[in-house]
């Protein structure tokens, strides 16, 4: 490239990148960043410091089947009564956060507000929060939307998490194993019996897509764990497909205060 050209081309790259800083302003002062929970201020796309110190993250001592958090450690290997009681499909489970408050309002304004933008930080902290669970495994799967819910809300908010969840972590993502099976009815105010028998038949697998699953372990990826049966009826689909392993990872999962979880 002679002298002219590498000018032209300097002044170019110089002008658009001017242009987009521009345009970054422009945005930032027309629209400036709010917290997602609150809709405060803040100076950059994550919590502002109040909301940011209501988050519950789960750390450890926790119930190694269900990740359900101790109120203290009681040794290694001991599960909670929930695992004891009613033992999941799934091998482990693991989420970043209590679902609070705060956690709600995420969850919320990323699943029904349209903020995508909102992905990549619940990704990293679930990849933290899942790290266990990555040795060995290999792939994750999404919880999948029937047709008509995804119709309705443009956009599967599993299968964002599990992408951004990908890209921390190195794990591909495949979304051909599961399929929604049937159009289950809101879990909101349903008992653990009546949430496990409205999942019942929800999710199955192709013939053609259990290569895919036959031996493998697998991830089921989701945004909250409630009763545990969205994530039980993954898992049992994928296991009777012939999965070596499932465990599940989400952003947040409830924990009942009333009871003592071990």
């Amino acid at each position: 490239m002679d002298t002219a050209a590498t000018v032209q081309a300097s002044r170019l790259a110089r002008f658009t990148a001017g242009l987009r800083a521009s345009l970054r302003l422009g945005l930032d002062t027309a629209l400036p960043p709010l917290c997602p929970a609150c809709r405060d201020l803040v100076t950059d796309n994550g919590l502002c410091p109040a909301c940011w110190g209501k988050l519950a993250f789960i750390s450890t001592p926790y119930c190694p089947r269900l990740g359900i958090p101790f109120a203290y450690d009681p040794g290694p290997g001991i599960l909670s009564m929930q695992a004891i009681a009613n033992p999941p499909a799934y091998s482990r489970a693991r989420a970043a956060v209590r679902y609070d408050d705060v956690a709600r309002k995420l969850v919320h304004a990323f699943k029904y507000g349209d903020r995508l933008d909102l992905a990549p930080l619940l990704g990293r902290w679930m990849t933290r929060a899942g790290r266990e669970l990555f040795e060995g495994a290999d792939a994750l799967v999404p919880v999948p939307l029937h047709w008509r819910r995804l119709w309705t809300r443009r956009f599967n908010q599993s299968a964002a998490l599990a992408e951004a969840i990908s890209r921390e972590s190195g794990i591909a993502v495949t979304q051909a194993p599961l399929r929604g099976a049937k159009a289950t009815a809101h879990t909101l105010g349903l008992s653990r019996a009546e949430r496990a028998a409205n999942m019942q038949g929800a999710f199955r697998i192709a013939p053609s897509a259990k290569p895919e699953v036959a031996g493998r372990k697998l991830i089921v990826v989701d945004d909250v764990l409630t009763s545990g049966a969205t994530a039980d009826a993954c898992a049992r689909a994928l296991l009777r497909a012939g999965a070596a392993q499932v465990d599940v990872l989400v952003f947040a999962r409830v924990v009942d205060a009333a009871r003592t979880p071990i």
